[in-house]
């Protein structure tokens, strides 16, 4: 099946009639047909070279040339761009029982994270997803506030008062990685906090590097000792904690998601082996605190290109703390400071593009009809810039989050992904960003060093800026 090249795609014709939220009865191609999309050629392997160099940059201008529903032709694979977010939406929540994540994807998260809530499928993720879903509610991360509130003192305290070039996304790297110890471990990370940061970039280069060929070459090869080396750094990290835990009688665990874990192994050896405990703290680790890493370096660089905001955001702190930690209800005391992180997760979301869904079998989006064994992309972060749903997108307006304000379509702002497989760790997340942003304004003011330019984004996984953060920094 061959890529047409001079359809038009429907989304345009018909979304003047869905203002209203209602859609005209689809009209279907017929079959054996695909949505408009580049030409491939022969194999369409240089399409992934393409993707492989910008991903975001070449996706963006497939969606202005061809529309919201683009076909990419790489063989053996089919592949769906989406960037409708009624469709997108539609997929993950409707659809989500006719889909899986993309095996190439899972296959290489799976050298670090094993089989956890993250790569599993089927019932294993279910069981996984129900058993850890109620320590991540809003209410049960309140408890972890607390934890949240002591890393960051204890790291803004080895903060200088003044320095021009304060290398922020570092700082910011290390505080999370030691939130999470903390939650997982009840330990701070100390003196392996640099170790574990290079060994996160090590690994996320190397997997995002492998991301766009069908295959790898086995990581025994000798141009492979970096990504091996990571990887022994960061299972050593979950092992010592898990060694040094089940050296304590149970009656002296401390209540964190390894004694929690822990507790589900002794209850049920065969669901929940070691092995399995391993696999969640990893995945716990990585995910909890990468992201959140991610965005607070981005809303960090927000606040300071956008001197006004970041005043704003220390008045209101200043006025309902009075100095006082910020606690578990900071999201609600705090709207404008939350305004700015949501606006920084619209410019800049830690996970541009969701992880792949395959069909498992034939899918009907919009007046299209897509076979089984189809890829679909969604880059939540195009929507989260489009003019439509956003007006001057590349503007910072955190004031397009108040209450009040006229909400974008529904699906258009979607930095946690959407359906039953929504990022885990929200709620966590937005907590954890809250209290330190707070933190971080009730002591610095940040600015722009003299001469510097914007920073270029890049997907490493994760958003990161292309060089290391830098921002001058002065105590208030």
């Amino acid at each position: 099946m061959n890529t047409p090249t001079t359809s038009q795609c429907p989304f345009h014709a018909k979304r003047d009639a869905t203002r209203d939220g209602h859609r005209p009865p689809p009209s279907h191609p017929p079959a054996g047909t695909w949505p408009p999309g580049p030409p491939a050629g022969l194999t369409g392997w240089r399409l992934l070279r393409r993707m492989s160099r910008d991903l975001l940059g070449t996706l963006a201008q497939w969606q202005h040339t061809y529309g919201d529903i683009v076909h990419v032709r790489t063989f053996p694979e089919h592949t769906i761009v989406l960037t409708d977010p009624q469709l997108a939406r539609e997929l993950l929540v409707t659809h989500h029982d006719s889909l899986i994540r993309w095996e190439r994807a899972t296959n290489l998260f799976a050298q670090l994270h094993g089989h956890s809530v993250l790569t599993s499928e089927g019932d294993a993720w279910r069981h996984k997803r129900h058993t850890l879903q109620p320590g991540f509610t809003p209410k049960a991360v309140q408890t972890f506030v607390p934890s949240v509130a002591a890393a960051t003192a204890a790291a803004l305290d080895q903060w200088p008062s003044h320095d021009s070039r304060w290398p922020v996304e570092s700082a910011l790297t290390s505080l999370t990685m030691d939130v999470i110890v903390r939650m997982m471990f009840s330990e701070a990370i100390g003196e392996h906090a640099r170790l574990a940061e290079h060994a996160v970039r090590m690994a996320s280069e190397a997997a995002n590097a492998e991301f766009y060929w069908p295959a790898s070459w086995p990581d025994w090869m000798p141009w492979k000792r970096a990504k091996r080396q990571a990887i022994r750094v960061l299972k050593a990290l979950v092992e010592r904690h898990l060694q040094a835990r089940l050296a304590l009688p149970d009656d002296a665990w401390p209540d964190d998601l390894l004694s929690r874990l822990l507790r589900l192994h002794r209850e049920s050896a065969a669901m929940w082996p070691l092995q399995a405990v391993r696999d969640e703290c990893m995945t716990t680790f990585l995910a909890g605190h990468e992201t959140t890493a991610a965005t607070l370096t981005w809303w960090a660089w927000c606040m300071a290109a956008n001197p006004q905001a970041q005043a704003a955001a220390r008045v209101e702190v200043s006025e309902v703390l009075q100095g006082r930690v910020p606690g578990a209800d900071a999201r609600t005391t705090l709207p404008w400071l939350t305004q700015t992180l949501e606006e920084t997760l619209r410019l800049y979301p830690a996970a541009p593009v969701l992880i792949n869904r395959r069909a498992l079998r034939p899918i009907e989006l919009g007046p299209w009809r897509v076979p089984a064994r189809t890829l679909f992309m969604l880059p939540m972060q195009l929507m989260q810039h489009d003019a439509r749903w956003f007006p001057d997108p590349t503007a910072f307006k955190p004031e397009r989050f108040a209450r009040e304000a006229a909400h974008a379509e529904r699906g258009a702002w979607s930095p946690f992904g959407a359906g039953p497989r929504v990022c885990l760790g929200q709620h966590l997340a937005m907590a954890e960003m809250t209290v330190i942003a707070a933190m971080l304004l009730q002591r610095y003011t940040l600015s722009v060093p003299e001469d510097m330019a914007a920073p270029r984004a890049v997907l490493k996984v994760t958003l990161r800026p292309e060089k290391p953060l830098h921002l001058a920094i002065a105590a208030v």
